[in-house]
């Protein structure tokens, strides 16, 4: 969604709110939310109703949403019915780009930043996109629930572990899915890893890696797009702004919330240096981005622990020089493989060396990419895995599955960064994770199928 800066709401996170000081440890509450017993129903394993045709609402018209809108409208059996952006123009854009494709043109909502909301009571949309600036993520979403709406929001979900509490319970409330977009899961390796630990190869898990290594530095300066409103969380916050491209493919291996949770987490940050030396060498002195002070660690680390005793490593830097990276690490007693470049090693008394996956890829490509792969591939962005996505999504819709991944997904993956910062903040002193499922995480059960 593209936005006028000075109209962006950026009202001050409290986001130790509920820390407790001294104690040597920060202790966020892990009771915010409905408690068991309240009649309050998880939404595990709920499935959608089942749908022919099923109806979307777009609100966010930014880079995004324009890209996404081509990987739904080559999936059959979706029709967009609304488009919604602050900005006319891209919402115009939006609605031509829906005549394109031979449907017949949306309805455009672009009165204002509050206009979503109009879009939200129609009676012709049955989930609601949401490819919108971060602070709106949470906002939107209950709104699209709160009208009977699916909300499927691009990542994160939400900043503070209040908000995820929020998407938690409103959707136990309505009976509506709150599904956070998390391409990466549905990476070619990602998902190829997933069936080789589901086959046994890799054994007992043990550790993980994820990260974010991403050079933004020249968007984030941008006027216009993710550099009017992207910047300026490295303003207020020092933590993993972004945590979950890299955490989770790993959660998925883990199978986080399916056998599985997050426990706790510790965290550190490098100094702040790049955001500083690239206005320094590119931004006119006479910027109003020279009133901007950045106090976000160039390179966040954390550390989680899982309930049954696995670790985790999550990284987050944007403002540096280095080529594109998300680690994707996943070891087990057995072997482990490493991302970028892809290869694997397994226990061999004659080998200390790793090899390329491609002789795994027969019989452990994952379904989707051996049926759809051709497709996506050639319709869809990030290599194909944004149609995957999009296409497994609307599959659920259609045949009345459950999602792959649900709102506690969401919650959990989101959480670290609140929690990254709490625990800079404390001088890397342990951060709980709140159990988002109430319980159930303990309960083994699919991921993506």
């Amino acid at each position: 969604m593209q936005t006028d800066q000075s109209k962006f709401p950026f009202s001050r996170r409290d986001l130790l709110r509920g820390a407790v000081a001294g104690t040597g440890a920060v202790l966020l509450s892990q009771t915010a939310g409905a408690a068991p017993g309240d009649g309050r129903q998880s939404v595990i394993g709920m499935p959608f109703e089942p749908r022919e045709n099923v109806r979307m609402g777009l609100i966010g018209c930014g880079g995004r949403g324009s890209s996404m809108l081509k990987e739904y409208l080559g999936v059959d059996g979706v029709t967009v019915t609304a488009v919604c952006d602050v900005v006319k123009d891209a919402a115009l854009r939006a609605q031509a780009t829906v005549e394109r494709a031979g449907q017949h043109p949306p309805a455009v909502y672009a009165n204002g930043e509050r206009d979503f909301e109009n879009l939200l009571k129609r009676d012709d949309v049955d989930f609601a996109y949401i490819p919108t600036p971060w602070e709106w993520h949470v906002p939107m979403a209950l709104a699209a629930m709160n009208n009977g709406k699916h909300a499927f929001v691009e990542v994160p979900a939400a900043a503070t572990i209040e908000d995820c509490w929020k998407l938690v319970d409103t959707s136990e409330k309505t009976r509506r899915h709150c599904l956070m977009l998390e391409n990466c899961c549905y990476g070619y390796n990602e998902l190829m890893v997933l069936n080789m630990i589901r086959g046994g190869l890799f054994g007992d898990l043990l550790y993980g890696e994820g990260a974010y290594l991403h050079d933004l530095r020249r968007l984030l300066f941008e006027d216009r797009d993710e550099g009017l409103w992207r910047r300026l969380p490295h303003t207020r916050q020092n933590g993993n702004l972004y945590p979950t491209h890299g955490l989770g493919p790993v959660a998925n291996y883990m199978g986080i919330n399916r056998g599985d949770r997050f426990d706790y987490l510790v965290s550190m940050s490098s100094p702040e240096r790049g955001l500083d030396a690239w206005r320094e060498a590119h931004v006119p002195k006479d910027s109003p981005k020279w009133k901007e002070k950045y106090i976000c660690g160039d390179l966040n680390t954390s550390l989680i622990k899982t309930a049954n005793g696995l670790v985790i490593t999550v990284q987050h830097d944007v403002v540096n020089p280095h080529p594109y990276d998300r680690t994707n690490l996943i070891a087990g007693v057995k072997g482990i493989f490493r991302d970028y470049p892809p290869r694997i090693y397994f226990d061999d008394p004659e080998a200390e060396e790793y090899t390329p996956i491609d002789k795994f890829k027969e019989q452990y490509e994952h379904p989707l990419w051996k049926h759809e792969g051709e497709l996506a591939r050639k319709l869809g962005g990030h290599g194909g895995m944004d149609f995957l996505m999009v296409y497994r999504l609307i599959e659920c819709m259609h045949k009345g599955l459950a999602p792959d991944l649900d709102v506690y997904d969401a919650a959990a993956w989101s959480a670290p960064e609140p929690l990254s910062e709490a625990s800079v903040a404390q001088g890397s002193a342990p951060a709980k994770f709140p159990d988002f499922t109430r319980g159930r995480w303990k309960e083994k059960r699919a991921g993506i199928a």
